[in-house]
């Protein structure tokens, strides 16, 4: 069964974000709790690009299948996992990129939509946190995508929404989306 094609974030609405994000269907990874069976021998690099023995994985269909039954443990570590297997994965960053963002509304009142260089949709509110970390080049912002999965947010996105931060004329600077503010300084 192929996969549904990434979507143009551009083009949708609010409602047909929403539509999306509610009508994907995640498999249960956190109910499924094999015996620990080895080393995927696979990798997700700083740029998001996945890697198996070394080689990228050129086809975006596998990658987002193996995103789907990606799993953060208890450690800290990550893994692949299915109800009879689970194998280690090294993720040298996080385990996804912000891409793109799509703003409907201003101010307060704003709705911050990201897609993951895996085609997922997260909207920043609540339960998608956006976080800035302070690093030796300077801040590095990351989305929370769900149950310890993060996405780090691509350079060209963190301008806009420095820009944004700089526009909205809050103090600490940040951005709003969902009712939820988010300042830009490194959070403690």
């Amino acid at each position: 069964m192929p996969m549904e094609p990434i979507p143009d974030l551009a083009a949708l609405s609010l409602a047909d974000i929403a539509r999306l994000a509610e009508a994907r269907k995640l498999p249960p990874v956190e109910r499924w709790n094999p015996t620990h069976c080895g080393d995927s021998e696979m990798r997700i690099a700083r740029d998001g690009t996945w890697f198996h023995q070394g080689s990228p994985i050129g086809r975006e269909a596998m990658v987002r299948l193996f995103s789907t039954i990606l799993r953060r443990e208890a450690d800290g570590s990550y893994v692949l996992v299915t109800p009879v297997e689970k194998l280690d994965i090294v993720v040298e960053d996080a385990p996804f990129v912000a891409v793109e963002m799509k703003v409907s509304g201003e101010g307060k009142a704003a709705t911050l939509t990201f897609r993951l260089n895996t085609g997922d949709l997260v909207t920043a509110d609540a339960d998608h946190a956006l976080r800035f970390e302070p690093r030796e080049d300077g801040p590095r912002p990351y989305l929370h995508v769900r149950a310890g999965l993060d996405a780090v947010v691509a350079r060209a996105v963190y301008y806009d929404l420095a820009q944004r931060a700089i526009d909205g004329g809050d103090v600490p600077p940040g951005v709003w989306s969902a009712g939820m503010f988010f300042p830009l300084e490194p959070s403690a």
